[in-house]
């Protein structure tokens, strides 16, 4: 089975990319997409997030705000700001912030793949945010907001990569984050040939971010196919639209919690309950975790490190040993009466990009009472919870940077 294929992307005609890009629609609240796409016509924000062009006390999954997607989607395509390419082809999408540099491909995915677990996922997903994502994609006739795939190491696919990046991009866009994107379009069938033929030929891939929209694709399917009495299986419907990276290249960043309350305990007391599970040890300035297993802890304006001791962790299972797991299960539901960390309101979750005042800040300003700051959950990880077909608990990764929407959409009429 195919995990992925070429696809008829629909982009920005050239010059008007600058003028297109945006940041994903789940990295923006309304009031935040409104203002940065202010005098911004042809912003994709209009697109992804188009309550920003209603009034503001509609909600963003009023049906009115999924017809007015569609209405600003048709109108770039009519005055051909978003064009089609007219053969299938693939997207070299290499992406640069802080010295670090990651290059993909930008394909479709295969639905079937998704659903046999071929390409594989690692967190469960919300129903609220799975309809929002299935309601935009029916209406506008597209997906417009790539899955970000990991596919294990590869040299050939580094060496075909490697040899288009030595041309000109065809896009080349500084983001709102300073990150660099670059675009180069593989038209040529043999060059096609040799990265789809290496990366189909691999046991699986893996999602790193992208789950709500994964699944509303195979949501989608399920109905387009239903509907069609002429469907054969290689529809556009039948595929979702992705950037597929090498795991090393992922970059990955920590994501903190803030909890408010204590659950009846005092300073002293939660320490002490700590001690018996961790190494304590005191800071006058913040800490930053450098390893896995290790914690840090910002309380009554001290910062703490935390070190697990090693008999409370189970080596063995994916999941159990990751740092999410051995917080939440020998800290926030034990001691400070978290149980469901997806939907208990007395927690938050940071990610590490805003860095460890953001913490500092929500706990002294922001009505929290206690903040975790942990290394972040290594790619390899990932894999093995995926591998295992485990998932993992729910905000255990922060991808960074992001990948940009309107660059590559994919029509699935």
């Amino acid at each position: 089975m195919k995990l992925i294929k070429s696809f008829k992307a629909l982009r920005p005609s050239k010059g008007k990319e600058n003028d297109v890009i945006a940041p994903p629609y789940d990295v923006l609240n309304s009031s935040e997409a409104r203002e940065m796409a202010k005098n911004k016509p042809f912003s994709f924000l209009h697109v992804s997030k188009p309550e920003i062009d209603l009034d503001p006390e509609i909600e963003f999954n009023n049906p009115s705000v999924y017809e007015k997607g569609k209405e600003n989607l048709k109108e770039l395509i009519n005055k051909k700001i978003l064009i089609q390419d007219d053969k299938e082809c693939l997207y070299v999408y290499e992406i640069f912030l802080n010295g670090i540099s990651q290059t993909g491909v930008g394909c479709v995915a295969s639905v079937e793949a998704y659903e046999k677990n071929l390409i594989k996922k690692h967190e469960y997903t919300k129903p609220e945010k799975e309809d929002d994502r299935v309601n935009n994609i029916f209406k506008l006739n597209a997906q417009t907001g790539p899955v970000l795939l990991a596919y294990k190491n590869n040299n050939e696919i580094s060496k075909f990569l490697n040899k288009v990046k030595n041309e000109n991009p065809t896009y080349n866009v500084i983001a709102h984050d300073n990150s660099n994107h670059k675009i180069w379009i593989v038209e040529d069938n043999r060059r096609i040939k040799e990265i789809l033929d290496e990366i189909n030929s691999m046991d699986s891939l893996f999602i790193a971010d992208g789950h709500h929209r994964s699944a509303a694709a195979l949501r989608v399917k399920k109905e387009l196919s239903k509907k069609n009495p002429n469907h054969i299986g290689d529809e556009n419907y039948n595929y979702f639209l992705a950037v597929a990276f090498p795991h090393s290249e992922m970059n990955i960043l920590d994501y903190n919690r803030i909890i408010k309350g204590l659950n009846g305990h005092t300073t002293d007391t939660l320490l002490s309950n700590i001690e018996k599970k961790f190494s304590v040890k005191k800071h006058e300035i913040e800490f930053k975790p450098k390893n896995i297993n290790t914690f840090g802890m910002y309380l009554d304006n001290y910062w703490y490190e935390l070190t697990t001791n090693q008999e409370n962790i189970n080596s063995i299972d994916p999941v159990e040993s990751l740092d999410v797991s051995i917080l939440h299960d020998l800290i926030i539901e034990p001691l400070l009466g978290i149980t469901d960390e997806r939907t208990d309101p007395k927690i938050d979750f940071v990610g590490g990009a805003r860095g460890l005042k953001e913490l500092e800040n929500r706990v002294d300003n922001d009505g929290f009472d206690i903040a975790f700051a942990l290394f972040p959950t290594p790619i390899e990880s990932l894999i093995n919870v995926a591998d295992a077909n485990k998932v993992m608990p729910p905000k255990s990764t922060w991808f960074e940077p992001k990948l940009l929407d309107g660059l590559l959409s994919h029509l699935i009429n």
